[in-house]
């Protein structure tokens, strides 16, 4: 690429399973192999398509989440990355103006794009449709006039004839460039379960499919035409996240949970302890015998009820997790992590399996999502990441629920458009162990580690 020139753009569907993410990766293989550097993203919380992001590119996929992270926060967080790439490749989130309730221009793709200052790439199923297809093409462009949808790509379309005749109307009556079409291609299909997508670390990309699919995509995308309609005037304005204490952080370890039940972390997470002087050894509470020598310990999301045999028959991890909490090491477990910490968990096949017993209390997984979306939680008692009274934001997604005698940690709310419709209490903080439920993004608030640093310091 001559010069130093910026690349990016949000690939933004009509709808979830429209086929983002297969269309997002077809376009970072396709853009490694003419030697761009790229950088992927993914609009709002999820880590289950960042996952494979990394996975096919072997470049961690970073989370743009508006509803954790301040504007400032966020962009300062997408400009960092962008210094050492050429090109951004975002994933959106469901439709292109779905958001946090009905406001467009909140935690939505659409919002997104506005505020990074980047285009509109718009994805459509092309499947068993024609000249109609504008429509659907002319609603999202009039929905939002001031947004800058720059260009469309037709997925599901196997002809060119066909391809041809919805390109002519989409042109015809929308003013707007078609890139190309991405045919049925069964071969790449991303497997999936109850919380969508199957994890990358359980199902290790094979490197000859994404060839193949990056191939497809310069045969029937116009990959030079969507780079000239991406070209970044400049990077959004911003500010460097809050760092934790340095003098907190220097020499201290973290075990970090990371195999194939536990593998939830966003990358500026993990990004943020280690710049600030924390070392990060991680272990598998599926294969490992203990944990490593360490300060601080932290247990991420998952799929513990998928894998829930195997992690109960490790009696020598469960045990050496046990003997930490009792040690007081300080413990953070979020999601998937919470159900591990707990005394016994009932799978999806009504099988109950001994976990750790650090925490009082039973995880029974449901047939449908107990929580799922945004909410705020403020912290009724000092926690590791929050003191009481303090307030986190974060994300909730999972079909379990853990039933304990503990009193609980959060109050927390969900609201829409302005209003509170749901509350409940949730999160635990045993001795030194905090789990909860809630992911966080630790740069939402500057200090939010000092309280688990310090408890952690205790131990060196």
């Amino acid at each position: 690429m001559a010069g130093a020139a910026k690349h990016a753009f949000v690939i933004a569907g009509t709808s979830s399973g429209c086929g983002k993410t297969t269309v997002t990766l077809g376009l970072l293989r396709a853009l490694m192999q003419r030697e761009l550097r790229v950088q992927p993203f993914k609009i709002g919380p999820d880590y289950l398509d960042s996952g494979w992001h990394s996975a096919v590119t072997g470049i961690a996929s970073r989370n743009l989440d508006a509803f954790m992270l301040p504007t400032p926060t966020l962009n300062g967080l997408f400009a960092k990355q962008m210094q050492q790439a050429d090109v951004a490749v975002i994933e959106g989130v469901m439709g292109l103006y779905d958001g946090y309730g009905t406001d467009p221009n909140y935690c939505s793709s659409a919002a997104m794009a506005k505020q990074l200052g980047c285009p509109v790439i718009l994805l459509l199923d092309g499947k068993a449709v024609s000249t109609s297809i504008a429509a659907t093409v002319m609603g999202f462009q009039h929905f939002d006039p001031t947004l800058n949808i720059a260009g469309v790509i037709l997925n599901r379309v196997n002809s060119d004839s066909h391809y041809q005749l919805l390109a002519e109307a989409i042109t015809r009556y929308c003013g707007l460039p078609v890139l190309g079409r991405v045919p049925v291609m069964a071969d790449v299909a991303l497997p999936s379960r109850h919380l969508g997508l199957v994890p990358a670390q359980e199902n290790a990309p094979q490197d000859e499919r994404w060839q193949r699919l990056a191939q497809q995509f310069e045969d029937t995308v116009n990959i030079d035409r969507l780079l000239e309609l991406s070209r970044l005037d400049e990077l959004p304005h911003g500010e460097a996240p809050g760092m934790p204490d340095a003098a907190l952080a220097d020499g201290l370890t973290l075990a970090l949970a990371e195999d194939e039940a536990f593998n939830f972390y966003y990358p500026d997470n993990l990004e943020m302890l280690e710049r600030a002087g924390v070392k990060i050894q991680r272990f598998s509470p599926l294969h490992d015998d203990k944990l490593p020598d360490c300060q601080m310990i932290w247990i991420g999301g998952g799929y513990p009820e998928v894998h829930a045999a195997k992690l109960a028959a490790n009696v020598s991890m469960r045990e050496s997790i046990r003997n930490a909490h009792e040690k007081r090491i300080p413990m953070y477990a979020e999601c998937g992590g919470l159900m591990y910490l707990g005394e016994s968990l009932t799978d999806g096949n009504g099988e109950t399996h001994a976990m750790c017993g650090v925490l009082p209390g039973h995880s029974q997984m449901g047939k449908r999502l107990t929580r799922f979306g945004y909410s705020e939680a403020t912290a009724m008692v000092d926690t590791l990441l929050a003191r009481k009274g303090e307030t986190l934001r974060g994300h909730e997604f999972h079909y379990s629920d853990f039933s304990g005698p503990l009193p609980a940690a959060f109050d927390c709310c969900k609201w829409r458009d302005g209003v509170a419709i749901s509350r409940w209490q949730s999160g635990i903080q045993h001795h030194a162990t905090f789990a909860s439920y809630l992911h966080v993004h630790f740069a939402q608030r500057p200090g939010l580690l000092d309280q688990w640093l310090t408890l952690a310091r205790n131990h060196l």
